[in-house]
């Protein structure tokens, strides 16, 4: 028996006044509207309604279960038209999570412009350092970096690409010298990200061959933002992601050193469950991305790229010449 289908012809009933204009109104017969009606009585053990050849009439229980039936029926109504309606206006809350430095450097200045965009939309941002499982940590959207994503449920959007590179600061440098090739590095301080999606060594892709480095550890964090300040303070050489690199670059706190490599290059995916009936806040969400994502990584590249922030063009290595 279908309690909500039952409900509806009760109170088509009630609203149309018979059982024969409630089966003209719902293409049944007026048979079926007295069995499902009789049912739901059945069902509830109770009467509710008096019936005559010439008029029908509520019960006293008949008249509260009106009352609760119109309301749920109409909660009912109204959760449909919202889910219906979930692929065509962004509304609701919106789980994202990506990695700290990523989300620090661009996504939270992106999620801003994008509930500005889209007011009824409130985004829940998550950092961390790991990647969780999208399904039972309950993000709608992950942000995450990878060489290639392997074969999953999961719809994946590129959004851009990413590298790592070598950076110090100008006083530590004055004093350990400039490196000038990989293995000059084993010669210098080694500052080390905890990151579960690199291996600690630094693998330097030459023309003919691969060179592996790993200087002496002397300090080691789990945030590339802490990372970047350590090689501020001069304590060492550091690996950074592109993003998180830019700014110190930028304002001449870090030199970048051996800007013919680039180390541990990535993809950036937006990876959600399924293309089917999708939320149109996800949509929304992962389309504003890939227009507004892009161009901002492009100047954290173009930044990188600058010679004027290479150790190796710096009044550094001349005084040490």
């Amino acid at each position: 028996m279908d309690t909500l289908h039952c409900m509806r012809v009760f109170v088509r009933v009630i609203d149309t006044g018979s059982f024969t204009a409630a089966a003209q109104a719902m293409d049944l017969s007026t048979a079926q509207v007295s069995r499902l009606v009789s049912e739901l009585e059945q069902q509830l053990q109770a009467r509710l309604l008096h019936r005559t050849t010439r008029r029908l009439a509520l019960t006293e229980v008949g008249e509260r279960y009106l009352q609760r039936c119109r309301q749920i029926l109409g909660e009912v109504d109204e959760a449909a038209a919202e889910a219906r309606g979930a692929h065509l206006k962004p509304h609701g809350r919106l789980r994202v999570h990506t990695m700290t430095g990523l989300g620090l450097q661009h996504l939270t200045h992106l999620v801003a412009r994008y509930t500005e965009r889209y007011p009824e939309v409130v985004v829940e941002l998550t950092l961390s350092q790991r990647t969780p499982d999208l399904l039972e940590d309950g993000h709608d959207v992950i942000i995450t970096f990878a060489r290639e994503l392997p074969d999953s449920q999961m719809v994946a959007q590129v959004l851009g690409s990413m590298f790592s590179v070598l950076c110090a600061a100008p006083d530590y440098l004055k004093k350990r010298g400039v490196p000038m090739e990989p293995a000059d590095l084993r010669q210098h301080r080694y500052l080390r990200l905890l990151d579960p999606l690199y291996h600690d060594n630094w693998l330097f892709d030459g023309e003919d061959s691969e060179f592996d480095v790993l200087p002496a550890e002397s300090f080691q964090v789990n945030v590339a933002e802490s990372l970047a300040k350590a090689a501020q303070a001069g304590m060492g050489v550091c690996l950074l992601p592109s993003f998180v690199a830019c700014p110190p670059v930028r304002d001449g706190k870090l030199l970048r050193l051996l800007p013919e490599y680039r180390l541990r290059e990535r993809s950036i995916y937006a990876v959600y469950p399924s293309r089917r009936f999708l939320d149109a806040k996800i949509k929304t969400w992962v389309e504003f991305l890939k227009a507004e994502l892009p161009p901002l990584l492009a100047q954290d590249e173009a930044l990188l790229e600058d010679p004027k922030h290479w150790a190796i063009n710096s009044k550094l290595l001349r005084q040490q010449k």
